[in-house]
């Protein structure tokens, strides 16, 4: 476009004042500017709050400053939140009104505590991670079947947007069929329409973790650390494209050749094709009366209500029986 040309960033007359008279926007502007210089402290600093966040999912901001003076980096909480943010991370605690959801974007209810899951495509789980690059970062969703640990589909994105969740999730059900929950947390992706829209299409119920409830989701939750100490880490990957040829040879193997304590030392592809050796099931250790809900669960044929009265009525401190329950040792 040649009126952009007219833009000079030095001259007196401001940027905002000649793009008024030029007849463009400022979006348009800026949006052909060339990237700034990486700065090499903050990307030595990111690494460092990934890691650290890897291992203890629970630190906040604040405690991410203790850690980095203690590593001798002396940062301000201010911009500790600002690499935290362009991550995509933060601490498994509630904040100030973190539980004001979008106005457009409904919050399901988590329906998944004390239910046995028995069977492959009976819950699937999703979550995203941020995947630290020689020269930035990428963010990395996965969709993993509860009861084989398998992970179904996969995408990477350099941008926090809907759009690479939706397209993992059309894929995961092109390849596997449908699930009769799908879990995620509440993040603006996954309670997004595009993405509540195809599993209201595939008539999927929706089922989205507590605020604070880490063990939720544990399942993929432990696939990210799996996924970094054993695979980013120690490749430190310089590009997407070398992130993406990677991981694609990370999840063959994680699927086809890794074994799972939890599975009985199988592998995911061996259980979810034989659909034997699996399970899981999420155990409240604080049981609590929930509010009424009115979607009936499939796989058991009560209502999250019944499965809470039931779970209230066991005796403080003595685990609930579940069929084929193991725990998240993989």
């Amino acid at each position: 476009m040649i009126r952009q040309t007219w833009i000079d960033q030095r001259d007196a007359v401001s940027v905002i004042r000649q793009c008024v008279l030029a007849g463009i926007s400022r979006a348009t502007l800026y949006a052909r500017q060339k990237p700034g210089p990486v700065n090499e402290s903050n990307l030595l600093l990111s690494r460092l709050v990934d890691e650290e966040y890897t291992r203890h999912p629970f630190y906040g901001s604040r405690k991410m400053v203790v850690f980095l003076k203690v590593t001798g980096h002396k940062v301000n909480r201010k911009r500790v939140q600002g690499l935290m943010r362009q991550m995509g991370l933060a601490g498994m605690a509630p904040g100030p009104n973190t539980s004001r959801p979008h106005p457009e974007h409904k919050i399901y209810p988590y329906l998944l505590r004390g239910v046995p899951v028995i069977r492959p495509n009976q819950v699937w789980g999703t979550d995203i991670t941020y995947i630290r690059l020689a020269r930035g970062f990428a963010f990395l969703v996965a969709i993993i079947d509860w009861y084989s640990r398998r992970v179904l589909s996969w995408r990477i994105s350099n941008s926090m947007d809907a759009v690479f969740c939706v397209d993992c999730l059309e894929e995961a059900l092109r390849r596997h069929g449908r699930p009769e929950i799908f879990n995620s947390d509440q993040g603006s992706q996954f309670t997004s329409v595009a993405f509540t829209s195809v599993l209201k299409r595939e008539d999927i119920v929706i089922s989205m973790d507590g605020r604070g409830r880490a063990f939720d989701n544990i399942f993929v939750e432990r696939l990210w650390r799996n996924v970094k100490h054993e695979d980013v880490y120690l490749k430190g990957y310089t590009s997407m494209g070398e992130l993406t040829t990677g991981l694609a040879e990370y999840f063959a193997f994680y699927n086809d050749e890794r074994p799972h304590q939890s599975l009985g030392h199988l592998t995911p592809d061996v259980v979810y094709r034989t659909a034997r050796g699996g399970g899981a099931v999420i155990v409240d250790k604080f049981p609590r009366v929930l509010e009424d809900l009115p979607v009936p669960l499939r796989s058991t044929g009560r209502s999250s209500n019944t499965a809470a009265t039931t779970q209230a009525k066991t005796t403080p401190g003595q685990r609930r029986p579940a069929a084929n329950e193991v725990e998240c040792t993989a």
